[in-house]
């Protein structure tokens, strides 16, 4: 006799139905488990084996027969468990089959009990656009597995549940998500108005933005607060979120969710910084998607990372290959940087002279490079704040005012692209920018000295076109004008700073 049980193989975020194909019959009494499977999968009979007699079913001796189809996509962890062991009961007669696409997804121990697994959001998901209407998962895991709509989601704590069909948890999505609070606000940073209105901009239109000062000025301290600017996520937006967190085993019961912010330092390994191992789990660049990534000591970072970084800027995701196969992870976020402008800190700062060769510096910005230094949109320099701004009361923006505008330029961009296939200006390609970005006569003339002047790239010029037509939704105006441009060249100083220590 033959019994089909369904579950879900994950790879990266990608999910493949897998059938567990399970055949008992006379003969030496053997157990033998096919499908190319991983060393996880092949100890779990013994798992399987003592759940099942600790549920009180006695399996006969014979042979057992597993196949986990289809044989080309490798399988590995411990989610099929459960699916086993259904198909084994089946097979006795102890479980009935259902009539309609169940999925089964858990693992089991030796008691019986269901244990919660990694990836139970994307499996869900999957198994939603796959056409499957139910899916069991282990207890631990349900309110996770319910923030998928549409989805009728059975939890279940031990196999004698499913058993004697007693104690199921069935529900569909009634889960609310809180977005989880600040305790910082943008108030908190007295002067560095020009720095702000950047990171407004950055947020408006997702534009990657590198922050450059002396030690103390302040970079990290506003680069943490960007946060508090962006908008809240979509239902959308949440799940694409949840999915790589729910990979890694970080969501938590209460379900709080924010728009990541993810710092890294130099020190980082490469396995952290873009995600690897034998079966590729997401690193530091896919955890910050749809968020901000904050890049301390920028130039410090190796060549290697930087180059790959230019790679996920300009295609928002990264392929890890391996012989397994390739996973490709989202990796769509704002980067800030920050950096000293040369190697003691303090060229062109009003903190103190500079002790710095020119060959120092030279080779200290060659670190960067013109090519990732091409891509990233804003350019702001970072001002040590004067002892007046410090002793005079005053009352700084808060957080929530700079977000309402930020929202606002969000929502002109969605209306203006919604037949583009893109939310915000910094998506923007060529042919968009020749569409969306027209300029009168007297703003033409205007860039086109500034172009000649600055020796911009193809590639600035249009950074700079991209950056305006924020700095017009943010001021609402319809067109760009001679002032956005004027505003958006502003932010262009490490380009300078570039040039002069080169």
């Amino acid at each position: 006799m033959l019994s089909i049980v369904k579950t879900i193989s994950l790879f990266g975020i990608v999910g493949s139905i897998i059938e567990v194909q399970v055949d008992i019959s006379a003969g030496i009494p053997n157990w033998e488990m096919v499908g190319m499977l991983d060393k996880s999968i092949q100890e779990s009979k013994e798992r399987i084996k003592i759940a099942i007699k600790n549920s009180g079913i006695r399996i006969p001796s014979k042979k057992i027969s597993i196949n986990l189809a289809p044989a080309e996509i490798r399988k590995e962890g411990t989610s099929f468990d459960l699916a086993i062991a259904v198909g084994i009961l089946q097979n006795l007669g102890v479980v009935q089959a259902e009539n309609e696409e169940v999925v089964y997804i858990g693992e089991i121990s030796y008691d019986g009990a269901v244990k919660s697994v990694n990836g139970i959001l994307p499996m869900c998901l999957e198994a939603k656009k796959l056409g499957i209407k139910k899916v069991y998962v282990p207890y631990e895991n349900i309110k996770e597995a319910t923030l998928v709509k549409d989805l009728e989601i059975i939890g279940i704590k031990t196999l004698k549940n499913i058993i004697e069909k007693s104690n199921l948890v069935i529900l569909k999505n009634n889960q609310k998500i809180k977005e989880n609070e600040f305790n910082i606000d943008m108030s908190e940073v007295i002067g560095q108005e020009k720095v702000k209105r950047a990171l407004e901009i950055s947020a408006a239109g997702e534009h990657s933005i590198i922050l450059v000062g002396s030690p103390g000025v302040g970079k990290t301290m506003l680069a943490k607060r960007a946060i508090t600017i962006f908008p809240e996520l979509s239902y959308e937006e949440t799940l694409e979120v949840m999915k790589i967190n729910s990979i890694l085993g970080n969501i938590k019961d209460s379900l709080e969710i924010s728009r990541p912010f993810i710092e890294i330092n130099p020190n980082i390994t490469l396995n952290a910084f873009i995600g690897g191992g034998r079966y590729p789990m997401p690193g530091a660049v896919s955890l910050a998607n749809l968020g901000i990534l904050f890049m301390d000591e920028f130039p410090e970072f190796d060549r290697n990372k930087i180059n790959l970084l230019k790679n996920i800027l300009d295609t928002k995701c990264i392929k890890l290959d391996r012989v397994s196969g390739s996973a490709i992870y989202p990796s769509k976020f704002v980067l800030i940087a920050a950096m000293n402008p040369c190697p003691c800190g303090y060229y062109a700062s009003n903190i103190k002279e500079c002790i710095c060769s020119k060959n120092k510096i030279k080779n200290y910005l060659s670190k960067i490079g013109k090519a990732i230094l091409d891509r990233i949109d804003l350019q702001v320099n970072v001002k040590k704040v004067d002892y007046k701004l410090i002793s005079k009361t005053q009352v700084c923006e808060k957080s929530k005012d700079i977000k309402a505008r930020v929202k606002q330029a969000r929502k002109i961009q969605i209306e203006r692209y919604k037949k583009d296939g893109i939310l915000t200006n910094s998506e923007l390609n060529s042919n968009q920018i020749k569409k969306y970005c027209v300029l009168d006569k007297e703003t033409t003339e205007f860039i086109k000295e500034l172009y000649i002047k600055m020796g911009l790239s193809v590639r600035s010029y249009n950074n700079i076109l991209k950056v305006s037509r924020t700095i017009a939704d943010l001021n609402y105006k319809e067109n760009i004008d001679i002032q956005c441009i004027a505003e958006a060249i502003q932010y262009r100083s490490l380009e300078k700073l570039y040039k002069e220590g080169m």
